[in-house]
């Protein structure tokens, strides 16, 4: 997991939406697996922005149908499980517009493992979410990091994610400017939370 940090405007969110394949970078090429084809490793891209870009007027499920469907995914099952990973019920027969923010987060994180990406691209997942909840999605990135996907995750709160981020990029001014290492697995934020 690469924690993606810096000061506003520094260009952490441009930096995803260049990975994501959605702006094309002003200088340089970018290769992902291996390809320079974005469109051939989009499939396998699970893209989260800081707006939620969800639509208001349908429920979780509805929402997560729709972008299912995008992805070429028809089994209603995939978003419900989504919805479940994130600690989402389902069957809430809500519409989003009447979500908290918090529970939008999740639900944007939902639609963004909903194709099993190998690549996760998280713009602030935290923002607006409870500390409770946070650490739960932490737990939940942090196992995802375990079983092998990539997660380049955007923070002003870097804390949230100690023990569980392989490397910190500090980023100013659209350049990288500092990396720094740090290896914890989620087996020890999990022994380090159950101390006294």
């Amino acid at each position: 997991m690469y924690l993606i940090l810096g000061e506003n405007g520094a260009g952490k969110s441009t930096l995803l939406r260049v990975i994501a394949g959605l702006i094309h970078p002003s200088h340089g090429k970018l290769a992902i697996l291996d390809s320079g084809d974005l469109k051939t490793v989009r499939p396998q891209l699970g893209y989260m922005a800081h707006a939620s870009m969800l639509y208001d007027e349908l429920s979780g499920r509805e929402n997560l149908a729709y972008f299912a469907a995008l992805y070429g995914i028809r089994v209603q099952a995939t978003g419900d499980r989504a919805m479940r990973t994130v600690g989402l019920d389902p069957e809430l027969d809500r519409r989003v517009g009447q979500y908290s923010q918090g529970m939008r987060q999740r639900l944007s994180l939902a639609r963004a493992i909903l194709n099993d990406p190998r690549i996760l691209l998280l713009d602030e997942p935290f923002s607006n979410v409870d500390i409770g909840s946070a650490r739960d999605m932490t737990r939940l990135l942090g196992s995802m990091r375990d079983s092998g996907k990539t997660i380049f995750l955007v923070t002003h709160q870097p804390a949230l994610l100690e023990g569980v981020a392989d490397e910190s990029v500090y980023m100013s001014a659209g350049r990288i400017v500092e990396r720094v290492q740090h290896r914890a697995s989620s087996a020890t934020l999990q022994a380090a939370e159950a101390q006294p």
